[in-house]
């Protein structure tokens, strides 16, 4: 078994527009934008640990330190105006939280440093000219590769053998490539398996009903893409796959604890943490284009055995060794 702690409080730091305007010669500012609404206690923890890790560097909030910190809620409306506005702070380095994110601050700085985290495809997005080599003011952290795909369909497949069609649910607007990063490895997984592929794009709350309740019937299973409006929107998607008894797949633990069957995906507060090193480093003088971008060293899988039993299915021996938290 294994817990992740749940750090919370860690709310937007702000201060008063005099000091904004003008920094002590000694003091450093971040600004941090997050996809996830405040309220989210895993975004806090995640959060958390890249703070953590920022203090014993020697970076110390109010004393060499000031941090800037907004949450988005997954809306990229708001993800604009807020890198706008986090821009106009002048900071010496940006931590940018999903793609989305990074894409706005993009668009809105060519010349502050940004440093990346839970970003799965940052060559095909732009941000950077290669994994190795950068090559300009953006780097950072992977967090799933594509393949990643094919492997949460394999897993599903896994813990429930009697899906014959299986959907992929993401939003266009925040998902990575706009949903089509993973579609390529989870296509070929399911002719590998003989599985129906069904993509799914949904945009609000009203249509992520409409694709759970088409999902009714006991050949139909789901795969939760990893992406900043699924992750919002947990506790909706948990709670209608159990109300329409759909088997269901994710990329974050927090679905599980929520309720949901199964995950697997990447240690997001192992990538905060070592985000914290590469803005120690711009902040000491390196330069983003230096600094290359790094792939997920650690990934979690945890399953819901309680869930599995209210679903009529059993969980195999081997998910259960191979998780990192079950859930009884």
């Amino acid at each position: 078994m294994r817990r992740r702690e749940f750090i919370a409080g860690l709310g937007s730091a702000v201060w008063p527009l005099a000091a904004r305007a003008q920094l002590p010669d000694q003091m450093r500012r971040v600004v941090v934008l997050m996809t996830n609404s405040e309220s989210d206690a895993e975004a806090q923890a995640d959060l958390a640990s890249f703070t953590q890790e920022l203090t014993r560097l020697g970076w110390n909030e109010g004393s060499n330190l000031r941090t800037e910190i907004r949450w988005a809620n997954a809306n990229v409306d708001r993800m604009e105006m807020l890198a706008k506005e986090l821009v106009g702070l002048k900071p010496d380095v940006i931590l940018a939280h999903t793609t989305p994110v990074t894409a706005a601050f993009r668009r809105q700085t060519r010349t502050i440093p940004i440093v990346f985290v839970i970003v799965s495809d940052p060559e095909g997005a732009g941000f950077v000219e290669s994994l190795a080599r950068p090559g300009a003011n953006i780097t950072g952290f992977v967090n799933i590769e594509a393949s990643m795909g094919g492997k949460w369909l394999q897993l599903l497949m896994e813990i429930a053998p009697g899906v014959k069609t299986a959907a992929i649910m993401f939003n266009p607007d925040t998902a990575p490539g706009g949903g089509s990063y993973f579609l390529p490895a989870f296509e070929t997984a399911a002719r590998l398996l003989n599985v129906e592929p069904m993509p799914t794009p949904v945009r609000s709350d009203a249509e992520i009903d409409r694709a759970l309740a088409s999902l009714q019937g006991e050949k139909m299973g789901l795969v939760a893409m990893t992406d900043g409006f699924n992750l919002v929107h947990y506790t909706q998607i948990v709670s209608l796959a159990a109300r329409y008894k759909i088997p269901a797949v994710y990329a974050e633990t927090v679905f599980v604890k929520a309720g949901g069957l199964v995950s697997y995906g990447d240690d997001a507060k192992d990538i905060f943490g070592r985000a914290a090193a590469y803005i120690d480093r711009i902040l000491r003088g390196a330069r983003p284009s230096d600094l290359p971008v790094q792939l997920p060293l650690k990934m979690e899988m945890a399953v819901n055995v309680k869930t599995a039993k209210a679903l009529g299915l059993t969980v195999p021996q081997s998910i259960l060794l191979r998780a990192d938290e079950v859930i009884e």
